[in-house]
């Protein structure tokens, strides 16, 4: 079973880089998109019949959403936390028989660190709700989560230590979501690998000299391990400032 996981930065102009030709290419079983940044029916998709789309799109314009297509079909779809919807299309969580998947988008703290309290308290919820699918069914979760665990996971830990996205709050809400039950799948596999990223600030040369931030993840419940085959970074894949990341996982996971 392939899951595919990308922060696009706007869906928009994504498919005008060669997003389709990724897809197709991919094939994946699940395909999750965050920070699509359009509204109900400023796109058409043909993504061919075997996909279902399922789309949680942010209140403000142009702004922040998530997006599913998936080949399995879900027992049952839900948007935002649950009792709580969330204006900006950050969550759209899937049921299937064997478990939950979470694609998210987690809000940033900013560079001025002025959504840093709304980001605590934005963990403390997203975890409780981890918590309480995961006593269910295992629970797979993907998307953009704002910030690079370790400074293996960015290229200058250093000179960005307390910056948005790697401040020690928001590292140690990651670590306290992993020890809850949760694997960071490609740290699992590989976790001495550097040079890893999934995303680069648009300043020049920056792509090109794999300055970057590990920021965009699959993450597992624990018990889920023994089904993990493999988890990569497609990091050659132009068409947003985020890269895509691709799980692996058994097939009888489907159902």
């Amino acid at each position: 079973m392939k899951l595919v996981s990308w922060n696009v930065n706007g869906l928009r102009a994504c498919v005008n880089k060669g997003f389709l030709d990724y897809f197709k290419e991919t094939d994946a079983d699940l395909f999750c998109l965050q920070e699509t940044k359009l509204q109900e029916g400023q796109i058409s998709l043909e993504l061919g019949e075997e996909y279902e789309q399922y789309w949680n799109y942010a209140v403000k314009k142009g702004y922040s959403g998530t997006a599913v297509f998936t080949k399995i079909k879900p027992l049952s779809v839900r948007y935002g936390l649950e009792e709580d919807l969330e204006p900006e299309g950050r969550i759209i969580t899937l049921e299937f028989p064997a478990f939950y998947l979470v694609n998210v988008y987690t809000p940033n703290a900013r560079r001025d660190l002025s959504r840093l309290e709304l980001r605590m308290e934005w963990e403390d919820r997203f975890l409780a709700y981890l918590q309480q699918l995961d006593e269910r069914k295992p629970v797979i979760v993907c998307g953009d989560l704002n910030v690079a665990h370790q400074e293996i996971d960015l290229k200058n830990a250093k000179a960005n230590r307390g910056n948005s996205g790697f401040t020690e709050e928001e590292r140690d809400k990651m670590t306290r979501l992993l020890e809850a039950g949760f694997i960071d799948s490609f740290r699992d596999l590989y976790p001495d690998r550097t040079d890893a990223y999934s995303w680069w600030s648009n300043m020049p040369r920056v792509r090109e000299r794999n300055v970057g931030w590990r920021i965009d993840y699959f993450l597992l419940s624990s018990r889920l391990k023994p089904a993990l085959l493999d988890s990569q970074i497609d990091a050659h894949v132009l068409g947003s400032d985020h890269c895509p990341v691709v799980l692996q996982m058994a097939d009888e996971l489907k159902g």
